[in-house]
């Protein structure tokens, strides 16, 4: 038995399904987890020693790969001036400037804690500016694990949502309506029906949480013209996608400004952080300015801060977005052609440096596209790329990430691995 199986068996004694986020279990593909002891540049060092080159850096945090130097001095001169205050600190004020600086939409904003927190408040924000209590979001856009927000459609369109947990009262899923994404008729006809009772809408401008899916053109304008004309909040949830695809997210690239938008992952530097921002109108509806209450014991957290910071400089001040842009570009490349050369039927949407691979015949354009792609193909895959030393999402439904620590070498390693996998196929 190897380090990472024995550690596996004893964590299942100790945590429900022996880990501390679900995905991180290997369900979707078999097998058992990795377990890692240490993280440098692109690789991921493994309980075993094997050295594997990462594409999920940390599920998306890690735009700058694992344990860079900046980042790392930046906590460190931070850890010396002590963990947690619980007041106000200069770092926080720097790091409003930045967000606030680098994302067009956004007036004032709130640290919090996770992604989580900050779509929980966003949503909390909608409905205590509109004074409305339904939400509509999109089948696969993902939101953390937020009551109201995990919530799946029924047989139709505008069927009012069932629970997609145990443990969410079905009062809460009636105040959530959940449609397919890019579909402009079924958006129309919930705006027509529900108009005047919709606090706000809620997405992924691009979702990244069923592997990678672009709207259709126009489709995000549509969304914003909707929303201006019934008076509802436009909250996009640029957790994944904020700084990544741009220096302002989605919303920069596609020139649409949400009402709200809440952010995570990149502005922590790999710390726990979110973050929401938007209007100063609405944001001004925050306690202690406003009625609609949220606090954080640990929000704004001055080594988050810290991180978070650097990391946002590193991308200011170098052509990171086209480094980033050039790799993704060689990837996708490299798989495309190889899925032509042995004519396997497969998508590999990829914007920046965002990825993933559908092995389907059709472009996919919502959740049921997704769903609808072959599993068992894209487990085998999946192994096949680990045991050759290639670190993908092991899921399907996730997307694949390039940090700017992904020199060429590592992206030559990883094109052979992928071309290789694929004709093992």
């Amino acid at each position: 038995m190897n380090s990472s199986e024995s550690l596996f068996q004893r964590a299942q004694q100790l945590m429900p399904g022996g880990v501390n986020s679900p995905v991180r279990a290997f369900r979707s593909v078999g097998g058992t987890p990795f377990f890692t002891k240490k993280a440098h540049g692109a690789y991921l060092t493994t309980a075993d020693d094997r050295d594997l080159v990462d594409f999920v850096c940390t599920w998306g945090p890690a735009i700058h790969g694992h344990d860079n130097e900046v980042i790392r001095e930046a906590i460190a001169e931070a850890l010396n001036k002590g963990t947690s205050f619980g007041t106000p600190n200069p770092y926080e004020v720097t790091m409003a400037e930045l967000i606030i600086e680098m994302v067009p939409s956004i007036e004032k904003v709130r640290m919090v804690n996770s992604g989580t927190e900050a779509t929980m408040t966003a949503i909390r924000l909608a409905r205590g500016y509109t004074k409305r209590n339904k939400i509509i979001k999109f089948e696969g856009c993902y939101h953390g694990h937020v009551d109201s927000l995990l919530i799946k459609a029924g047989s139709g369109a505008l069927t009012l949502g069932n629970p997609d947990s145990a443990g969410i009262p079905e009062s809460f899923a009636e105040e959530t309506i959940v449609l397919p994404f890019n579909d402009l008729e079924a958006l129309d006809a919930a705006f027509s029906k529900y108009g005047e009772e919709l606090a706000g809408v809620i997405l992924e401008p691009y979702p990244a949480n069923i592997g990678l899916i672009m709207p259709k053109s126009g489709y995000l304008q549509s969304l914003r013209d909707l929303c201006s004309k019934h008076g509802s909040v436009l909250i996009f949830d640029e957790v994944m996608t904020g700084f990544r695809v741009s220096a302002g997210g989605v919303q920069e690239k596609e020139d649409i400004q949400p009402d709200l938008t809440a952010l995570g992952k990149i502005i922590g530097g790999g710390l726990p952080v979110g973050a929401v921002g938007g209007k100063t109108e609405i944001m001004d509806c925050l306690a202690p300015l406003g009625p609609v209450y949220q606090a954080g014991t640990l929000s704004g957290n001055p080594l988050a801060m810290a991180a978070g910071i650097a990391a946002l400089k590193l991308l200011k001040e170098s052509d990171a977005y086209q480094r980033l842009e050039k790799m993704g570009s060689q990837v996708q490349e490299a798989i495309e052609t190889t899925l032509q050369e042995i004519g396997l039927p497969a998508q590999i949407p990829q914007v920046g440096s965002m990825f993933c691979l559908y092995f389907s015949e059709d472009p996919v354009e919502n959740l049921q596209d997704a769903t609808n792609s072959d599993t068992d193909r894209f487990n085998k895959y999946f192994h096949a790329c680990l045991e050759n030393g290639v670190y993908i999402p092991p899921s399907k439904y996730e997307g694949n990430f390039i940090s700017t620590a992904h020199e060429q070498e590592a992206i030559d390693q990883a094109c052979d691995v992928f071309v290789k996998s694929l004709h093992d196929l």
